[in-house]
């Protein structure tokens, strides 16, 4: 009872504001009166959640660790928590990297459509990469390039570096070359873009063809916890059977071994798919 009611009100200080006094005063630095200041937000709680979510494991493994009567589950759990993390990052990578490339295709239609305005191309880029986060870390370089007449295609192939910023790297070949030529730079923008465009939208066409693959190498993970829920159905202790004799053991460990080799496999054969 005092665990759960010390739980409570952590919960209750963290949501309604336990840094109450740091956020007032960064208010009334900024300039903010102290009304606007939210009294709480789910927005701050969301972000611990999605950064920690790989330690839902570990409550998993505890229940079933506790229905099998074995610390077999809570290893395997914990051997799990860097796992998950490390599947987490890389999605949240490949989301980065999307994200990045579709700022990319709007900075360059925002550029060509600010030289077709009437400014020049450094003005134009500075109008352009305002919002959207397409040159990253490395913005202020490439503004101040931009701004004070530096080497912008430099500074833009820099910025290409960065995951899912390759577009940058025509941007700064399309600059150089209204640059030493003359040609029109929004033109080259715009073909720029429609070819972004079209690159992403095959990749996106990849990935709704092959989602029905990632369903069916989800559904085929979940078969074994579908049999130990029909083992429990049908009266059976499927986990004591597991986790308490040798043949059981024999059969968790050659089980756990094909079920990672066949996932892997799978999620290969998907990689290789999506790389053609």
């Amino acid at each position: 009872m005092y665990a759960a009611a010390l739980c409570a009100g952590a919960a209750a200080w963290f949501i309604g504001g336990g840094d109450r006094g740091l956020t007032r005063a960064r208010l009334l630095v900024a300039g903010a009166t102290v009304q606007e200041m939210p009294r709480w937000s789910w927005e701050r709680l969301v972000p611990v959640v999605r950064l920690r979510r790989e330690w839902l494991c570990l409550p998993v493994a505890l229940v079933l660790s506790a229905l099998g009567e074995s610390v077999l589950p809570l290893l395997a759990g914990a051997a799990a928590v860097p796992l998950v993390r490390r599947r987490l990052a890389a999605r949240e990578r490949g989301r980065e990297r999307e994200r990045r490339a579709a700022a990319v295709i709007d900075l360059c239609g925002a550029a060509a459509g600010e030289l077709r305005a009437g400014l020049q191309p450094g003005p134009a880029l500075v109008a352009a990469a305002g919002s959207g986060g397409a040159l990253g870390e490395a913005e202020p370089a490439v503004i101040a390039a931009a701004r004070f007449g530096g080497d912008v295609p430099q500074a833009l192939r820099a910025a290409a570096r960065e995951p899912g910023a390759d577009g940058l790297a025509g941007v700064a070949a399309c600059w150089r070359v209204a640059v030493d030529s003359g040609a029109g730079l929004a033109a080259g923008l715009d073909r720029l873009e429609a070819a972004l465009r079209a690159d992403r939208d095959q990749r996106d066409d990849m990935a709704a063809q092959l989602s029905g693959a990632r369903s069916t190498i989800g559904l085929l993970a979940l078969l074994p916890v579908v049999a130990l829920a029909m083992g429990w159905a049908m009266g059976a202790d499927p986990l004591r059977v597991l986790l308490h004799t040798p043949a059981g053991l024999m059969c968790l460990l050659i089980g756990a071994v094909l079920e990672a080799a066949g996932l892997c496999w799978a999620a290969r054969i998907v990689k290789g798919g999506q790389a053609r």
